[in-house]
């Protein structure tokens, strides 16, 4: 986007950069080899395919007489000779033409990335300068960080757009330094200074080419525990990323309450792993034909061998076809095994989709993904049909913890969950929101553990349920999570912090007894401190004891204008 003023009347016009016309000059004094052509390059084109053309249609007429009258073809008369002189120039023409533009694209494309390139970066740096400057109170000067003369030609070069800063990594080798080099470029570029964001103390090389590009250092985000969760008979020690004060006290006292009260139960419902591509077809007819042909029982098991030659742990478990006019969306779930799966079970769809179009070879194919998945976005087939892991947790809270651990009770906590979760949520047109706050633990949880952050949108739809029983003593609360996606191998799993976390859990890496087992363990787990954070919160909110925790735990104390000068 163009964010610079337009020049008024009363104006001054600046000259322009040496860089700016530099680009103009070289653009403008570029030789093209069209050039050497009498002729304006459109004429000369008219000319000859006209010749081309006319001649060719004179000698086919004149050879279809030859042959219906038995004159001999080698026999030429003078017109018919000055015919093939023309035919054979205009066809070497027009070879020369097509390989002259072919040619030129080669020769310019080098040069004209390179100033186009430098162009860029010279408007970006006049954007830069047009900014207005930051107040004194809290400005800082950008002190020029020494490096070896090497680097600092590197650096050199990467602002003056010579080497572009993604190749840095494969330039130098060594990925610690391509990131110190491009974090000095940044700074220098901006002229704004990034000394807060740590550089040092992480492994560049485990991220090269699967979880960040372009890295100039790494965010530093607390990583607190709760727990022991006592779920299924089994303790396990919740590690917890986030910034928001009271979250993990607050998960941690919903742990205590559960674990004072027996623990709780984790059922898991559904596991697979969906995808869905959309393919559009001349009628509506024929998407409907191939919805049948996939929905048929009879041919599941051929797409089944075909689908699960992507992966030894990719087995498909079902298709689901919806039709929007001629155009089908065709929803496969399967399992993935230990993995969270979206690559493996895009493999697996891309095998069908070939295979398919033997058959129906009139079948367009859009994308690899229509959103009927659905992924990363509020949908209501996710909260129907499931996605990833599906899990129902519940405990039974006493009466007496719920007094004394929780500070309320049993009848105030069954009302808010009504009006709150239920109803509010209702009114609210919410879709799959139905608790208090399920996306906080999942998002902690999931940044400690290596997951994707973005999939908290459909893994957070939960609903809860709470309910007096024994005569009204006790409670009974439950959370039923359709579409938990998580998963123990690949991704962000693998980094040193996270694969810490997983193996505090004792999920860490693929379970080679049982493959998937882990990933189950894990959307388990997240259930069931969702479970905790929900109880704690509503008691909370039941107590009136909300705005007072935020008060004390959630407020710095610290002096922030003297952290800003």
């Amino acid at each position: 986007m163009d964010i610079r003023r337009r020049p008024t009347g009363h104006s001054t016009k600046h000259p322009p950069s040496p860089s700016t016309s530099a680009v103009v000059d070289h653009q403008s004094s570029s030789p093209k080899a069209s050039d050497a052509l009498p002729l304006p390059l459109y004429l000369t084109n008219g000319i000859f395919f006209t010749l081309f053309f006319s001649v060719a249609y004179f000698l086919l007429h004149r050879w279809r007489d030859k042959i219906r009258n038995s004159t001999p073809l080698h026999i030429l008369t003078l017109s018919e000779l000055a015919g093939i002189l023309c035919l054979i120039a205009s066809f070497i023409y027009l070879l020369g033409f097509f390989g002259i533009d072919f040619v030129q694209s080669f020769i310019s494309r080098s040069e004209s990335e390179e100033e186009h390139q430098r162009f860029i970066l010279h408007e970006d740096r006049n954007i830069h300068c047009s900014l207005p400057p930051k107040p004194s109170v809290v400005s800082k000067p950008n002190p020029v960080v020494e490096l070896p003369q090497d680097d600092e030609e590197l650096v050199a070069r990467v602002i003056s757009g010579e080497v572009p800063s993604y190749s840095l990594e494969s330039r130098l080798g060594d990925c610690f330094k391509a990131a110190k080099i491009r974090r000095e470029a940044v700074q220098r570029i901006t002229g704004r200074v990034i000394d807060g964001l740590p550089l040092e103390g992480f492994d560049y090389e485990s991220i090269l080419g699967q979880c960040c590009e372009m890295p100039v250092g790494f965010v530093q985000i607390p990583v607190g525990i709760a727990g022991p969760l006592l779920l299924n008979g089994c303790e396990y020690t919740v590690p917890m990323a986030t910034t928001e004060g009271c979250l993990v006290a607050s998960t941690n006292r919903g742990c205590k309450a559960i674990y004072a009260c027996g623990g709780a139960t984790c059922v898991l419902l559904r596991d697979g792993m969906t995808r869905a591509p959309v393919v559009r077809f001349s009628t509506a007819k024929r998407a409907t034909e191939l919805k049948f042909f996939l929905e048929d029982p009879i041919n599941f098991d051929t797409l089944s061998i075909v689908f699960n030659k992507s992966s030894r742990f990719a087995r498909l478990q079902s298709i689901k076809c919806a039709v929007a006019g001629k155009n089908l969306y065709i929803r496969f779930s399967c399992s993935t095994g230990d993995a969270m799966g979206m690559n493996m079970v895009s493999k697996g769809v891309q095998n069908v989709l070939d295979f398919l179009q033997n058959d129906f070879p009139d079948m367009d194919i859009i994308g690899i993904s229509g959103n009927y998945c659905s992924d990363k976005k509020p949908a209501a087939i996710n909260w129907i049909e499931g996605r990833g892991k599906s899990v129902v947790c519940e405990a039974i809270i006493t009466g007496d913890v719920v007094s004394k651990v929780l500070k309320t009770t049993v009848p105030s906590l069954v009302e808010l969950n009504m009006l709150k979760n239920l109803t509010g949520s209702a009114v609210a047109g919410s879709l799959g929101g139905f608790n208090a706050h399920a996306a906080n633990i999942v998002s902690a949880v999931f940044i400690a553990t290596g997951q994707d952050p973005a999939q908290n949108i459909e893994s957070s739809q939960c609903i809860t349920m709470m309910e007096a029983i024994n005569d009204g003593r006790d409670l009974h609360i439950s959370v039923t999570m359709p579409s938990i996606e998580v998963g123990t191998v690949g991704g962000g799993t693998q980094l040193a912090s996270q694969s810490a976390c997983l193996n505090l859990l004792g999920v860490k890496g693929a379970s080679r007894e049982s493959p998937g087992s882990n990933a189950r363990l894990l959307a388990s787990i997240v259930a069931g401190s969702v479970l905790a954070g929900e109880l704690s919160l509503m008691s909370a909110i039941s107590a009136g004891q909300l705005v007072k925790s935020h008060m004390k735990y959630n407020r710095s104390s610290r002096d922030i204008t003297k952290i800003g000068s």
